[in-house]
């Protein structure tokens, strides 16, 4: 079995606005192995977000190719890319997304009630990966109940609960202060670690960056090594 957990091959995703055609990405080549940390970063509007939606098969490249466990994620149908990204990814973002009228518990566990889990089991998988990210002590609380770190610590919770391949992360830390985001990245590098699953972060946060085992830096549509740029 190939050790690489996500790669894209040439990718290219251009944007219409109106009659003008903009080149966001321009043959932008990644491989990723399992259990590897990647931070990628580049200026604000650069297309990291737009990168990162591609590799999780929540947009369609222009061209190019994007593979999950070697699986060509454009040569299958919507059904079975769902199935993929579902199984194989976790997906962790600025904002918390979690449901306001469910609990912590509720929230952690919802992807596997989607497959169909038993709730039982489902809960319990929820409330083990909860303790792991500190918040036992929160499991009936519902967003509102809980601060900024805990509501990012419960994201996290949720991206992991599924036991993914490879995580991937927009701006994790990006609506938490300076102590709270170290603490959320700290948590994120020990349960990468301790779940050998892959991690991908989009970030502007350079000094929290340079803390992954490679830096890549998105430069006019192209991706660049930056590891010993910062």
């Amino acid at each position: 079995m190939s050790n690489t957990v996500l790669s894209c091959h040439n990718l290219f995703k251009q944007f219409n606005q109106g009659e003008l055609e903009v080149s966001v990405l321009k043959g932008v080549n990644l491989e990723l192995a399992r259990g590897e940390m990647l931070s990628i970063v580049g200026a604000s509007g650069s297309g990291k977000s737009t990168l990162l939606h591609l590799l999780g098969g929540l947009d369609e490249p222009s061209s190019g190719e994007i593979k999950i466990l070697d699986q060509n994620i454009s040569g299958i149908d919507e059904e079975k890319r769902c199935q993929l990204r579902n199984g194989s990814l976790g997906f962790i973002y600025q904002f918390h997304h979690l449901l306001p009228e469910f609990s912590a518990l509720e929230n952690v566990a919802m992807p596997l009630l989607i497959r169909r889990l038993q709730k039982s089991e489902a809960f319990d998988r929820a409330a083990e990966i909860l303790q792991q990210v500190g918040l036992s002590h929160r499991l009936t609380h519902t967003p509102s109940e809980l601060s900024g770190g805990e509501r990012q610590r419960a994201a996290v919770a949720r991206a992991l609960v599924t036991q993914p391949a490879c995580i991937l992360a927009d701006e994790p830390t990006g609506n938490l202060d300076r102590h709270t985001a170290e603490n959320v990245f700290d948590l994120m590098l020990t349960l990468n670690q301790k779940a050998n699953a892959s991690l991908i972060i989009v970030t502007h946060d350079l000094q929290l960056a340079n803390r992954a085992q490679h830096v890549m830096q998105l430069v006019d549509g192209v991706l660049c090594d930056a590891t010993n740029r910062y």
